[in-house]
């Protein structure tokens, strides 16, 4: 089915809307949604800061409750004279004040002397917990987080150890893992060294609170930070503090809205921020939905990776953004291939009358009608064309009118040429044996008549016109008939050497030097080989006839370009041909020569013998320059 002009306009038009709105459309979504990931990327990143802030505030908070009671000179005057009673009341007054689960205190050799949750059991030595023991030492506050054992804490509060445990949930891409719960606890813990007025060290403050349950820290996060803003249902932020791998912390839910303690962290995050020990910012499945994440290790006082506090963004929210923006882009599109369609279609439709009237003019000029004109009115392009349209078909009808006048000419000529070949033959047939009975009478009579004979001169007159007589004749018997070729397999190359070889004398008396380019290389044709060596011959007799002073002629034969014909050429250095007079070249009895040394049948009949090889002769010549003949013979053999 062929399809018109203006529809492929139209399509074109739309087909170009198309493809730039989709680009476009692509383009921006890719762009916006790159945009919108790495904005949500940047900000959970902040929002991580924000976190740790608030994880260290509670950090510095226990540790300012602690040193303002280390400055109690109640708590000094009991650690000095290991009153028991008194530190256990101080202790918990403070322990219940600052809002800890842990508050204990040991002497300056670290055993303990009193615990507030769990007065029944004192004497142990602390010294081998870090934080407790760099207190001692370095006599200055020491703050940090680290993993409590179950046994620890059942001495420092059974009900402490029992809050601690958590049963572990098996969770979506978390790590395999053998265990069924965690009994040890995560606390923040700081101790305070207690000094005397003289400085003295008497002892240390240490103070815990654990975080297994301690939804504290991540509310006031998420508070912070998202201010309870939720997405169908679901909270936008979220926080969460992990021991090891183990949600201890968090505002996770789960699918029946309760806190998601015990589930765990995704196995690619737990290699890259546990065991690699480095950030996780990017997208993570968490629980049962994804998440913009942010995760970060957290560390022990001796630098060891003892859990993660995360941050997280709800992947949804940004997922439904980047969909209605592809939405609005696509309706963007709609919109404008509508709008292109329209304004296509209007457009195509003035575009192509005028071409649809052009294709009427094109049709009645093919048919012949060479005076039909075509109306068209505008200023642009098309206008333009069918002014030239109509000035074409003014110049083909002018020029329909000289071919005609020409052709009917060359009839005339081609059919006075026949005759006069007819004429030509029927007289040199009719003339032939008298001329040759006159030469041979004319020759017997030369060698009877002795050189000094004053008829001599007249006999030898007659004799040299008789020979230019038969010359002419056999010229014309030449130019007259078409005799069958008799074609061979011939070397192209071994027939231009022979016709050398019959004129290098001639060459030679006119101080003619032949140089010969042949291409050893090049393939056998079909031809007829006399006919092709006479063709040589006459052509390297004009050029050498062309130079009565002396010259070069190169010979030089080769394959063209496209492989198809065989090309032989011949360049002289002669007086060369008039402009005028190349037109006429291969016309019978046209020559430039003098009358007694050509016919000018000899480039006529070599027209003849190469046409009918199906090949092609061709003249180029400059005045005073020289001529160049090129013989152009099919390397196959043409039916």
């Amino acid at each position: 089915m062929r399809i018109n002009l203006r529809t492929k306009l139209i399509i074109s038009s739309v087909v170009v809307v198309l493809i730039s709105g989709l680009v476009a459309t692509f383009v921006g979504i890719h762009l916006i949604g790159t945009r919108i990931v790495e904005q949500a990327q940047n900000d959970v990143r902040m929002d991580l800061n924000a976190a740790r802030e608030v994880y260290e505030g509670k950090l510095e908070s226990m540790k300012t409750a602690l040193e303002f009671t280390a400055l109690r000179d109640s708590i000094e005057n009991a650690l000095a004279n290991e009153d028991r009673e008194l530190l256990m009341g101080l202790l918990s007054e403070v322990r219940d004040t600052a809002g800890v689960d842990i508050l204990t205190a040991t002497d300056r050799h670290g055993r303990v002397v009193a615990r507030s949750r769990n007065p029944d059991v004192y004497g142990d030595s602390q010294i081998g917990d870090e934080i407790v023991r760099k207190a001692l030492s370095g006599k200055q506050v020491v703050v940090g987080t680290c993993i409590v054992p179950r046994d620890e804490l059942v001495t420092e509060s059974k009900d402490v150890a029992d809050g601690a445990q958590i049963p572990i949930i098996p969770t979506p891409q978390a790590k395999p893992k053998t265990e069924k719960g965690e009994t040890s606890g995560m606390m923040l813990k700081a101790a305070v060294p207690v000094l005397s007025h003289d400085g003295s060290l008497l002892g240390v403050l240490y103070a815990a609170e654990l975080l297994n349950r301690n939804y504290e820290i991540v509310d006031k996060v998420k508070d912070v930070l998202y201010k309870g803003e939720k997405y169908k249902g679901k909270d936008v932020g979220t926080a969460t503090i992990f021991q090891k791998d183990l949600r201890i912390a968090t505002n996770v839910m789960n699918e029946d809205g309760s806190r998601a303690i015990g589930t765990r962290v995704s196995e690619a995050v737990y290699d890259q921020v546990v065991l690699k020990g480095e950030s996780w910012v990017a997208r993570a499945f968490v629980v049962n939905d994804w998440y913009i994440t942010a995760y970060e290790p957290i560390r022990d006082v001796t630098g060891k990776i003892i859990g993660i506090l995360y941050v997280g963004l709800l992947e949804q929210k940004f997922i439904d953004m980047q969909r209605q923006t592809m939405l609005s882009f696509l309706g963007v599109t709609f919109l404008g291939m509508v709008l292109a369609l329209t304004v296509s279609y209007i457009r195509a439709d003035r575009i192509t009358k005028p071409v649809r009237r052009l294709v009427a003019a094109s049709q009645e000029i093919a048919g012949g009608n060479l005076s039909y004109r075509v109306d068209i009115n505008s200023g642009d392009e098309i206008g333009k064309l069918g002014e030239m349209f109509n000035r074409m078909s003014a110049s083909l009808k002018e020029r329909d009118e000289q071919l005609r006048a020409y052709t009917e000419q060359q009839l005339f000529r081609s059919e006075r040429l026949a005759s006069l070949g007819r004429l030509a033959a029927g007289v040199a047939h009719e003339i032939n044996n008298p001329l040759t009975g006159v030469l041979t009478f004319g020759h017997l009579l030369l060698r009877k008549c002795d050189k000094h004979d004053p008829q001599r001169e007249g006999l030898e007159t007659i004799v040299n016109e008789t020979t230019r007589c038969k010359r002419i004749v056999r010229g014309l018997l030449d130019f007259a008939r078409e005799t069958e070729l008799q074609k061979v397999d011939a070397d192209v190359n071994e027939t231009l050497e022979e016709s050398l070889r019959l004129t290098e004398n001639q060459a030679l008396v006119h101080n003619v030097t032949i140089v010969k380019q042949l291409n050893p290389n090049v393939p056998n044709i079909m031809l007829d080989k006399g006919q092709i060596q006479q063709v040589f011959i006459n052509i390297l007799v004009n050029a050498v006839d062309a130079m009565p002073e002396g010259g070069t002629l190169t010979v030089t034969s080769d394959v063209t370009a496209d492989g198809k014909h065989m090309e032989v050429k011949f360049a002289d250095t002669g007086c060369g041909i008039a402009r005028e007079h190349i037109s006429r070249v291969f016309d019978p009895f046209f020559t430039t020569k003098d009358e007694s040394r050509g016919t000018g049948l000899g480039l006529a009949v070599s027209y003849g013998i190469v046409t009918r090889h199906n090949g092609s002769i061709e003249v180029l010549s400059q005045i005073r320059e020289g001529s160049t003949v090129t013989v152009r013979l099919p390397v196959e053999e043409q039916d």
